[in-house]
Formats: structure tokens, C-alpha cells, sequence
């Protein structure tokens, strides 16, 4: 059987991907390091987020914030007068008296119930924010994102259009096989210990102490990174890749999926989620990374009912709860954990290895400060390379990954955008599901009753 390709241009997430000669821009900085490539991470100072491993009970409890779904600064998206609602910024609510003056007029906001006050700012948030900011004033990304025109589209689940011209690109289209999730690593293609120092934050490793910042800690030879992508969809996006220099492929298991749930746990706010594509379902770089970054409003994803898969699977698993969405685009599964990420993290890691042993492509879309995931298998390349997806879906270049299955709709052209309604962003969607009978096959394999449980 003949291999599968399609042809995209792939995702500029660093600026060493970048054709233009970046090396003057950098003189400013005062690193000596700013172009040295990550691969020689080793021995170099860099700030380190230690995230504690200690918790009694020996349980890894967490203590859960509002899910984003309840505490939202979008006015209602069902308002009932067609108009178009636009989005907070995130950094609205850096004090108590932004979170008093969300909830001061909701006669004029229809706001959604009020819930409480957020959570406090936790170390890593307001280091991640800060940093990531440091860069933005650097000129390390391609374009500024707060200048980007976002719109929450009138209809029940308030999908978001962002139209974000400046993540098209000149570079020259790339073949990229989607018929395998499965690929060896390529050492001669981009991956992330070819990003230059000056893109990484923060280092981010497990300690058996407290949780705390090191503001300037020695990397051994390959340590778990956050970098900022160069071209962002939102405020705050970055990348966290696993033991950058052990080149691991674009696959999860339960250990760096448990890293990614505390990578959102960590920052403690409900509008920073964690997202991850597979090959195959619009990765294009084959290194292990997640992505994650700040929208302050509820993806649509949140806002759709659930319920329990059928009798023939399991819909608990631990202390693991696991139900499917319904009356969503997507057929989905999301997982609820109330006390232990560790049980979370080995159902959503062994999860994804039975995918990928069956050559699933799948999505996740981590939020509620990993409380929740929403997991994904999905065949739109398939349809894509098939020719069977309508031809006005193709014409807007979205590439349906985690972000834009949640409901969070990137466009590149101005056209999309003004036009761009609840009914098109779901008829965009629809290519993406399984249909039924494959994805209760596909919930069979992962959550099975015939399963070992975890």
C-alpha cells in the first residue's frame, strides 16, 4: 500500500526555522549564549521551575480551580440580539479589584453565574507571563498577537475566530506523511535542540521538595524546556518540550503525559490550557512538545454536555471518570480526575498508546488546571488525502489540530473571518470526527472493560 502525503507548509514554532538572517536582531540582548543552539544546553545557567513530586499520602493531590466554563470574561455568547461579542484580554484579572469589576455589572455584560474569585497567581503563571512578555519587548516573534482581530461568534457554544494573517508564511510547501502517527525521528529536519537559547524561558523539572523558582540553575544535558513559539496564536504561548535532547518522538505515554497535567496544574489558571497533536492530526514537527497558551473565554469544547460511555466500556477507572461529548462537532472523550493526576495521567497516557499502536491520529486539549482532558481521535488528513472534505473547508487553510477542534477557529484570510459563522465552524468540525461506529470502536480499544485496569 502506497504511503499517504499531503502538502502544507509546516508550523514555524522557533527562529532558527526562519529563512531571514535573525543573527542582528539579537545584538541587543546582553547573553552571550542568545544564538547558541539547545543542543548545548548543557552547563548553561538557566531559570529553572522546579515542580514538587511530595505530596502526603504519597497521592499527588491537587486542589482543582473553577473550570473556565463558569468564570468567563465573554459576555453570553446566546445573548439573543445577533451580535458579535469580542474577548477579554487575559491579564484583565492581575488584581482583586479586575475580578470585583468582572462581576459588577452583569446587566450589561450578561455575564455567566458568578462563581467565587479566581485562583491566586501561581509562581509559574506570573513567571511564564513575565518572560514571555521580556520576549514579546525583545521582537522575538514574527508579529505582535495583541494586534490580531478576535471575535466570539454569536450561537449557544460561542465559538472563537481569530484572524491571524501573520501565521502564513513564504516558506516552500513540505510533504508531510499522515498515514503513519508511528514515525522515526529525523535528525535533519527541525526539531527542538536546534531552537536557539535566547527562545527558552524556563527550564522545568520534578523536585522531591516544594515547588519553587530557581532564578538561575545549571542544565544537565537534556532538560524539559518551555519556549516561547514565534508564532503565536495568544497571549503567553509556548512550548514545553520533554527532555529536549533525547530527541523523543511526537508520541505520549503516561510519563510525559503526567508532565504535561502538572505543567497546567502548575500554573493554577483556568484560562491556560495544554494542547497536543499527534502525527498525523496536524503535527508537523516529529519532537515531543506540548502547546499552551492564555484565552480568556471558554472554548466551546467546555461548554458541550457529556455523558457516560456505554455499558461495554469503562466509565471510571480509578479515581478517573471517563464520558464522551455529545451534541459537539467531534465525537470526543473527556477524562475528570478529582484527586490523583497520577491515575489521570497513566488513563490518558496508555490511552494514546493504544492509539498509536493502531495508528489513531488524536488530539488533547488539557484545561481546568489538568483536572480535565479532552481527548480526540480524528481523521480529517485522511479525508483531506481521500478528497472527500467539501472544497470551501479546504479553501480556508485551517488545519484542524487541538486549538481548532476545541473551538477555537485560527484564520488566515480576512475573508474567512468576516464570514465565519457557529454553522461553518461546525461544518468544518464534522470533518474531523469519526464517525460513530469507528469511534465506539476506537473507545473500545482504550477504555474497554476487558482493559487491565490502571
Amino acid at each position: 500500500m502506497n504511503a499517504t502525503y499531503i502538502t502544507r507548509v509546516e508550523s514555524v514554532v522557533s527562529l532558527q526555522q526562519l529563512d531571514e538572517d535573525i543573527k542582528q536582531s539579537s545584538a541587543a540582548m546582553s547573553q552571550e549564549t542568545a544564538m547558541t543552539p539547545v543542543s548545548k544546553v548543557e552547563g548553561l545557567k538557566l531559570p529553572l521551575y522546579a515542580y514538587t513530586t511530595k505530596f502526603s499520602g504519597g497521592g499527588n493531590n491537587f486542589k482543582r480551580v473553577p473550570s473556565v466554563a463558569s468564570i468567563s470574561c465573554v459576555p453570553d455568547v446566546d445573548n439573543g440580539n445577533g451580535s458579535e461579542s469580542s474577548i477579554g484580554v487575559v491579564d484583565c484579572y492581575n488584581s482583586e479589584e479586575d475580578v470585583n469589576s468582572l462581576h459588577s455589572s452583569p446587566s450589561e455584560q450578561q455575564l455567566v453565574p458568578e462563581v467565587g474569585p479566581l485562583p491566586q497567581d501561581s509562581v509559574m503563571d506570573t513567571v511564564l507571563m513575565a518572560l514571555w512578555e521580556d520576549c514579546a519587548e525583545q521582537g522575538l516573534f514574527r508579529y505582535d498577537v495583541t494586534s490580531t482581530s478576535t471575535k466570539v461568534l454569536p450561537g449557544n457554544f460561542g465559538f472563537v475566530a481569530q484572524l491571524n494573517e501573520g501565521r502564513a508564511t513564504q516558506k516552500r510547501p513540505t510533504e508531510f506523511r499522515v498515514d503513519q502517527v508511528v514515525q522515526p525521528f529525523d535528525n535533519s529536519k527541525f526539531n527542538f535542540s536546534k531552537a536557539y537559547m535566547r527562545e527558552v524561558l524556563f527550564m522545568f523539572e520534578s523536585t522531591s521538595t516544594d515547588s519553587k523558582l530557581i532564578e538561575s540553575s545549571s542544565a544537565h544535558d537534556s532538560p524539559s524546556v518551555v519556549l516561547i513559539n514565534v508564532s503565536p496564536i495568544e497571549f503567553g504561548h509556548v512550548l514545553l518540550v520533554p527532555r529536549v535532547n533525547d530527541c523523543i518522538q511526537q508520541l505520549v505515554d503516561p510519563d510525559t503525559a503526567h508532565m504535561a497535567l502538572r505543567f497546567a496544574m502548575e500554573a493554577a489558571n483556568p484560562f491556560f490550557r495544554v494542547g497536543y497533536n499527534s502525527l498525523g492530526a496536524y503535527a508537523t514537527i516529529n519532537h515531543l512538545h506540548f502547546q499552551a497558551y492564555y484565552l480568556a473565554a471558554p472554548f466551546p469544547c467546555e461548554r458541550a454536555t457529556t455523558r457516560p460511555l456505554d455499558g461495554s466500556m469503562k466509565r471510571k477507572r480509578g479515581g478517573v471518570r471517563i464520558s464522551r461529548t455529545v451534541n459537539y462537532p467531534v465525537n470526543g472523550f473527556v477524562l475528570e480526575v478529582k484527586d490523583s493526576m497520577l491515575e489521570m495521567a497513566q488513563v490518558l497516557g496508555q490511552a494514546c498508546l493504544n492509539m498509536q499502536a493502531a495508528n489513531i491520529p488524536h488530539n488533547i486539549l488539557i484545561c481546568d488546571s489538568g483536572s480535565r482532558v479532552f481527548l480526540w481521535p480524528q481523521c480529517y488528513a485522511e479525508r483531506q488525502a481521500a478528497g472527500t472534505v467539501p472544497e470551501d473547508v479546504l479553501e480556508t487553510g485551517v488545519n484542524p489540530a487541538c486549538f481548532e477542534i476545541a473551538g477555537h477557529m485560527v484564520l488566515k484570510r480576512k475573508e474567512d473571518y468576516e464570514t465565519m459563522t457557529q454553522e461553518h465552524a461546525w461544518k468544518m468540525l464534522e470533518q474531523v470526527s469519526l464517525p460513530e461506529d469507528r469511534f465506539l470502536q476506537v473507545a473500545q480499544l482504550c477504555f474497554g472493560k476487558k482493559m487491565v485496569d490502571c
